[in-house]
């Protein structure tokens, strides 16, 4: 039987080394696996079905009956992970905390502890501020899409 951790191990170590990196899997009922990988200048879908062909590789269809799918972490998609925010500085996205606290601004920065947020107050004249939150106190962060 294919485990969860049998996969995200292959998955790693395939992706080691690259700019690509597994978000997150899932394996349900039925041995139906989903991955979803990112890349930190995205990802195409080449690399997915590169992916998939190497993980069919590595666990025969033949030995283990499975339903796979490699797609990208989309915009759709929650950023879980502090390598994900860098590629996006500069977009607006909400920030949801471990406290339950929600917080939506500009992502002005993203380092290895925290990202850097610009906020807006003020209704008529509108003044900025930056603050930063660390990536221990993200419950999730996603892209808040535009379409102006």
């Amino acid at each position: 039987m294919i485990t969860k951790e049998h996969i995200t191990d292959f998955i790693n170590r395939h992706l080691e080394g690259s700019d690509k990196f597994l978000v997150e899997v899932k394996v349900s009922a039925g041995d139906k696996i989903s991955v979803f990988i990112d890349g930190e200048n995205g990802i195409t879908v080449d690399d997915c079905r590169m992916l998939t062909r190497a993980i069919e590789t590595a666990f025969n269809r033949d030995e283990e009956d499975y339903d796979l799918t490699v797609s990208s972490a989309g915009a759709d998609k929650p950023m879980k992970l502090p390598r994900q925010y860098p590629r996006h500085t500069g977009r607006t996205i909400e920030i949801k905390t471990v406290s339950g606290e929600t917080i939506t601004g500009k992502l002005k920065a993203a380092g290895p502890e925290a990202v850097a947020l610009t906020l807006q107050s003020g209704k008529k004249a509108k003044q900025e501020h930056v603050i930063e939150i660390p990536f221990n106190e993200i419950k999730e962060g996603k892209i808040l899409l535009s379409f102006k």
